[in-house]
């Protein structure tokens, strides 16, 4: 019995699949099945009951996955503290992030920081599920929005402003909002997945005002609601990192703009603030550097544009 065998153990019991966690391992699924084979043979048990469809665990089996785990965290705990010893960034950094976000931000991270750290590699998960850290094994995920309770250490890298959006060509077409009561009375497109689905919060100083929505266009994509903005179908609330852009080129104008929706807070997650290792700090601490110029970019562009 390996440190091998007992990853590979682990992948297979995390994923469900002799399947994906050969594909997770860069290796072949004959190979894993033989490898289970064996460790049942060594400890004399069966671990997993397997079906053509499925697998699932046998008593002795979660026992031994539990364990299995444990020694595995024991070994990275070394290997942390050996690379903390070192202070350089090297291995493969797997991180996960939205995909929007993703389009419009970490890309660049990532770019940045393969640049400045020749010893890393990324393996980056850009998707929409919410990823299990600790159980997928991934070192770091980027989340936009409040975070819900957990016991993952977070640090916050900044936050998305908002602005309302719409074309010059739409302006002309019908009175400009001068208000938030006005934009009753304007087509409205409306990003579905969030808060501002039922209605758009909007604070001036120490004044709010929520805006009810009845949109023209729904949709789950940003890009998509900056299209429909861009083609003069209506007034958009979009991030200023999306819409700022479009300003400075004269194609959207900002609407009322001493009106903003709240700010959304972005958040670097991970498994364990304790033992970070380099690879993930100096991301981290790359992605905090890079988030600030950004937000002060887009304030100027946005001001200069209203």
């Amino acid at each position: 019995m390996d440190l091998p065998s007992l990853h590979a153990y682990v992948k297979v019991v995390q994923t469900g699949s002799f399947t994906r966690a050969a594909e997770s391992l860069h290796t072949h699924k004959a190979h894993l099945s033989r490898v289970v084979s064996q460790l049942e043979r060594e400890l004399g048990v069966r671990l997993l009951e397997r079906t053509t469809r499925s697998l699932s665990l046998t008593e002795a089996g979660r026992e031994f996955f539990e364990r299995a785990q444990g020694i595995l965290a024991a070994v990275d705990d070394a290997r942390l503290v050996m690379q903390q010893a070192q202070g350089e960034p090297r291995g493969t950094l797997r991180l996960t992030c939205g995909v929007e976000f993703g389009m419009l931000a970490v890309g660049r991270w990532i770019n940045r920081y393969l640049q400045a750290y020749p010893k890393v590699k990324v393996d980056a998960e850009i998707t929409g599920r919410i990823v299990d850290l600790v159980h997928e094994g991934f070192d770091l995920a980027i989340r936009v929005g409040p975070l819900p309770d957990s016991t993952l250490a977070a640090r916050r890298l900044g936050s998305l402003a908002y602005a309302l959006y719409a074309a010059p060509g739409y302006l002309t077409s019908r009175p400009a909002p001068r208000s938030p009561q006005d934009l009753s009375d304007h087509e409205l497109l409306v990003f579905a997945g969030s808060s501002r689905r039922s209605a758009w919060q909007l604070g001036k100083g120490a004044e709010s005002h929520r805006v009810s929505l009845n949109p023209r266009l729904h949709a789950s994509n940003t890009f998509t609601i900056r299209d429909a903005a861009e083609q003069g179908l209506g007034i958009a609330c979009l991030p200023c990192l999306v819409g700022a852009p479009l300003v400075a080129d004269g194609r959207l104008r900002v609407v009322l703009k001493d009106w903003r929706p709240p700010e959304v807070p972005v958040h670097a997650v991970f498994a364990s603030a304790r033992f970070m290792a380099p690879k993930v700090r100096a991301f981290v601490d790359l992605a905090v550097e890079m988030f600030q110029p950004a937000a002060s970019v887009r304030t100027r562009r946005d001001g200069a544009a209203g």
